[in-house]
């Protein structure tokens, strides 16, 4: 130990003595750390009590002795040469910036300290005053803090996913090593560019206002729910990604983290899953048709087969006649039926649509829906109170409510009940984002709740799906919900499906608001006994319609002419004949029905133009000639449906001011 011995003091001398007054003393003695007062020749001269709890030393044990003595001896010699140099150019400071002090307790044990020292010139000469903080506690806590921020650091560096961190302005702050193999951009090149570096250009306006919004209420959440979300690399590709987002606070301001996962590789077995859902659903689809085609077919077959024996007789029964050929005549209705509710599932129907008043047609169908569902089970019809317009097929609407009704009561065993009810909805721009299908805007509701046996999540998932249904065989085709989408979708509507098995089932469906109503033209219709005039070329590539056209025609008094296509159809004009009506199909090889009626539309605008397809119009794109007076008849078709087209498409062009708009003809 550095220095002579001396001997102790008493302990007034300790605490009193000549080295400060008695104010001084009484402030020196109450402090709440250690305070020592050490000479040039770094003895110690004065105590406080509180060095007793921090050193272990009582004050009478350390007054004379050299300082070294509450430093551990493996700094002695740096501290005396510290101790020198600060003697040379004294002032009051923290001592050993930059360091981490330690201080010996009595017991030999180190702990950590803050030391201040203040020199004092004295009577006696220079007096350095050092106050000794125990700083135990407080670095516990910051190591403590510190291997917590090492783990969160090193957590976040050896994440597999890319994350980032970004402030309230979007400029990211940090960002981990995961970026570069996911984004092309190393983490220092990230820092201090904006986040929408990341997000393809497509979609950086949208971003922007999103993550403003977020960070006015930040919230853990995950990004874009329901929405397909795409990142961009440095190389300007895209890759499908899903986003965490976790706001931190911080001192200097708040932060938002944002984990990104590339999906690429699950989006991909995704697809093959949905590409096996959908081959399972066209398995059922085309299993149903061939079922209940192979029943109609039969009974054509059948018919006909019956209705020929019958011909070759010479005592026809003409009764039994007339019952085959009206089973045939039955056999085609329910295919005609049939093919309408697939095509009403494809969204391919042709619709009649009509802007209709939603209550007003719910409650003119109630009569009808009370007697279907019997009085075993309560009915309720709950209109809202605003009246509000729809553009909706009527027919197709009441088609949509039985069906549902009728689903509702089989689903109820014993008595229940079955509530009809309309409303309004209106979706914002964050709805819709968040539902990929569904475009923003006011809709009219209308839903059907039953308290019914309901549906678990198996059901709930192929419930839409054409031939898919619970019911027992021979109750149902499988075709009415998913009739009831397609029409939906063909409105531009949305369906949702409510259930839980023994909670009872509610469908809810939303048509798009019409503020005015739409002006339609007045349906003219004509019996099959009206005799036209005139001469009338028919073209369609298949025999066996053909032949039923011209047949159609020629009994309705008009002369025809026939084209197995496109080409003789220009032959047969090119000859110079007369024409008063061209009825073409639209779909033919070669020539195709839109480029024989443009072209004769152009030459002889005199010519009433008539479309045939099994297609719609609207997958045609027929609206330019629809809206120059030509007439759309969809396959199959009746000889009244023929005729009505046929008197309709003259009087346009007799009277082009009679010539409707694409609008007024685009679900003709």
């Amino acid at each position: 130990m550095a220095g002579p011995m001396r001997p102790k003091r008493a302990a007034g001398d300790i605490v009193g003595g000549d080295d400060a007054d008695a104010g001084h003393l009484a402030v020196l003695n109450a402090s709440p750390n250690a305070i020592l007062a050490v000479d040039s020749s770094g003895m110690i001269t004065y105590a406080n009590p509180r060095v007793a709890a921090t050193f272990g030393y009582e004050a009478s044990e350390i007054l004379g002795q050299p300082i070294e003595i509450l430093i551990p001896e493996r700094v002695h010699e740096r501290h005396r040469t510290h101790r020198g140099t600060y003697l040379g150019q004294h002032r009051a400071r923290p001592m050993g910036i930059g360091l981490d002090l330690s201080g010996r307790r009595s017991d030999g044990t180190e702990f950590p300290v803050e030391i201040s020292l203040a020199p004092v010139e004295t009577p006696d000469g220079l007096r350095v005053y050092a106050t000794v903080v125990d700083i135990t506690a407080r670095k516990a806590a910051e190591d403590a803090q510190a291997e917590s921020e090492h783990r969160f650091r090193a957590v976040v560096e050896a994440s597999p996913n890319p994350i980032v961190g970004m402030d309230a302005g979007g400029r990211i702050s940090y960002a981990n090593p995961q970026v570069l193999p996911t984004f092309g951009w190393t983490p220092e090149e990230l820092v201090g560019q904006q986040i929408e570096r990341l997000i393809p250009e497509r979609f950086t306006e949208r971003h922007i206002g999103h993550r403003t919004e977020f960070m006015d209420a930040p919230h853990a959440r995950p990004m874009g729910i329901g929405l397909d979300l795409w990142a961009r690399r440095r190389d300007g590709t895209e890759f499908p990604v899903e986003i965490s987002l976790s706001p931190v606070k911080t001192k200097d301001a708040p932060l938002v983290f944002a984990r990104v996962v590339d999906i690429t590789q699950r989006k991909a077995l995704e697809d093959q899953l949905l590409q096996s859902q959908k081959m399972e659903s066209i398995g059922r689809l085309a299993g149903g048709i061939a079922h209940d085609f192979n029943n109609m077919l039969s009974a054509v077959s059948g018919y006909a087969e019956l209705l020929l024996e019958d011909l070759d007789r010479h005592d026809v029964d003409q009764a039994e006649t007339r019952a085959n050929v009206m089973a045939i005549q039955a056999a085609a209705e329910r295919a005609t039926v049939l093919t309408g509710q697939l095509l009403a599932f494809a969204r391919r129907q042709v619709v009649s649509p009509k802007v209709i008043e939603l209550n007003e047609s719910v409650t003119r169908l109630e009569p009808m829906l009370r007697r279907l569902i019997g009085e075993r089970i309560q009915f309720e019809l709950v209109p809202g109170e605003v009246v509000r317009r729809i553009r909706c097929d009527p027919s197709q609407l009441d088609q949509i409510l039985v069906n549902l009704v009728v689903n509702a009561r089989d689903a109820i065993k014993g008595t229940g009940r079955i509530i009809l009810s309309t409303g309004e909805a209106v979706f914002d721009e964050p709805y819709a984002m968040e539902h990929f299908d569904v475009a923003p805007g006011a809709y009219a509701m209308v839903a059907v709740s039953d308290t019914g046996a309901g549906m678990d999540h198996e059901t709930r998932a192929h419930v839409f799906e054409p031939f898919f249904t619970t019911k027992e065989l021979g109750q149902g085709t499988g075709l009415g919900l998913a009739t009831i989408y397609g029409i939906v979708k063909q409105a531009n509507g949305h369906i949702w499906l409510y259930s839980e098995p023994g909670a009872g089932t509610t469908f809810k469906i939303y048509f798009p608001l019409v503020e005015q109503p739409e002006q339609l033209e007045p349906q003219v219709s004509s019996s099959r006994g009206d005799v036209g005039s005139g001469r009338a070329l028919v073209v369609e590539d298949e025999d066996m319609v053909r032949g039923l056209t011209v047949r159609m025609l020629r009994r309705s008094g008009y002369e025809v002419v026939e084209a197995r296509d496109g080409n003789e159809a220009l032959e047969a004009l090119a000859a110079g004949a007369a024409f008063d009506v061209l009825v073409t199909d639209v779909v033919m090889p070669g020539i195709d029905g839109t480029a024989l009626a443009e072209r004769v539309r152009a030459e002889r605008p005199r010519v009433a133009i008539i479309l045939l397809s099994g297609y719609t119009a609207e997958t045609l794109e027929l609206e330019a000639l629809l809206a120059r007076g030509a007439a759309f008849v969809a396959k199959p078709f009746s000889g009244h449906q023929l005729l009505d087209a046929v008197r309709e498409a003259r009087a346009n062009t007799d009277d082009p001011t009679r010539t409707r708009s694409a609008a007024d003809t685009r679900d003709a």
